[in-house]
């Protein structure tokens, strides 16, 4: 693969007009820091505050596209990329703020042709907290969880990167040609969540790595939209049921068999219990289930008949990578 030749970074945008000051100067220093040519790209998601109007008076470098109403982030993120003129694309959050040297270690990635994205070390807005590692692939039964991240405990060992379950969707370093071929973000998972994890795994079958690399810091400003703009039960909904799309989409047969017995018994639990939003997330699960088989098909498609890695397979192949070494896992 080529020397990169230029980095544009992409950040989805809803009422950010506290954050972007800080966020924009940050992330031009970084990229100034490289050396390389860039972009700035903001992608506004109909934000209802002056975020525009201070992107145009305070950084008329910045190129801005809009769209008309609320799409959320598999959209607005889709769009962006697909803006973007060079190949290594940062999707970058709103609420994260990069370190001068965010770029240093990520530019060693670029030259591995089976590298589809990096991610770095997110830490606490104010402080050294590691918020988000290196992602750990950890089942519970059928269902591959979403949160588990994991470091070595001998910090030198991890210069090179780490294998990562899946890149955050708050700072994923990716390359945009890989990310045309597999489709980009499904806009199924939208308004948000999950869908970086989606992407990643879809990578992962495909035969793409994704990694996380120590060394590239960034500071993030803990759910500083989401919990001003959406109910938690709302949220929790949305995750529920975009956990469900993703198992859905992904797991093959017999595994998907046996994830659906898992699926009906917990839904079945849970209305027992009481818990009527993880009811209505299967609800609504149902209610696109013929939009999810359009999506398998859609995988199959874009394969080419090549062999497609079970879940299995990827999360084995991360736990292989570190079976040596002792982890760390939060």
């Amino acid at each position: 693969m080529a020397k990169v030749n230029g980095i544009s970074v992409v950040i989805p945008n809803y009422n950010g007009e506290k954050l972007l000051p800080e966020i924009i100067p940050l992330a031009l220093r970084a990229l100034e820091n490289t050396g390389l040519l860039f972009e700035i790209i903001i992608v506004d998601d109909s934000s209802k505050d002056a975020s525009l109007e201070l992107i145009k008076n305070d950084f008329t470098f910045v190129k801005c596209i809009v769209n008309d109403t609320n799409s959320g982030f598999s959209v607005t993120a889709n769009k962006g990329i697909m803006a973007a003129k060079y190949e290594w694309v940062l999707l970058l959050n709103s609420d994260v703020k990069l370190a001068a040297d965010y770029f240093k270690h990520l530019l060693k990635y670029t030259t591995d042709n089976k590298v589809f994205a990096v991610m770095g070390r997110i830490v606490g807005w104010d402080d050294e907290i590691i918020q988000d590692g290196a992602k750990y692939p950890h089942f519970h039964g059928m269902k591959i969880k979403t949160s588990g991240n994991y470091l070595l405990e001998d910090e030198s060992k991890m210069k090179d990167g780490l294998l990562s379950m899946y890149v955050s969707g708050a700072n994923a370093f990716i390359n945009k040609n890989i990310f045309i071929e597999i489709g980009g973000f499904n806009e199924m998972f939208s308004p948000y969540y999950v869908e970086d994890f989606e992407l990643s795994l879809r990578a992962w079958r495909f035969g793409y790595v994704c990694y996380y690399d120590h060394q590239s810091i960034c500071r993030h400003k803990v759910s500083s939209t989401i919990k001003s703009t959406q109910a938690k039960k709302s949220v929790n909904i949305i995750y529920n049921r975009n956990k469900m799309y993703l198992h859905a989409i992904h797991h093959t047969f017999p595994s998907n068999i046996f994830w659906i017995i898992q699926l009906t018994g917990e839904v079945i639990g849970r209305a027992l219990l009481l818990q009527t939003s993880y009811v209505k997330s299967f609800s609504l699960f149902l209610k696109n289930y013929r939009k999810i088989n359009i999506e398998r098909r859609k995988l199959k498609s874009i394969s080419k008949q090549q062999h497609l890695f079970s879940i299995k397979e990827v999360a084995d192949k991360i736990i292989t990578s570190v079976k040596n070494e002792t982890i760390i896992r939060f």
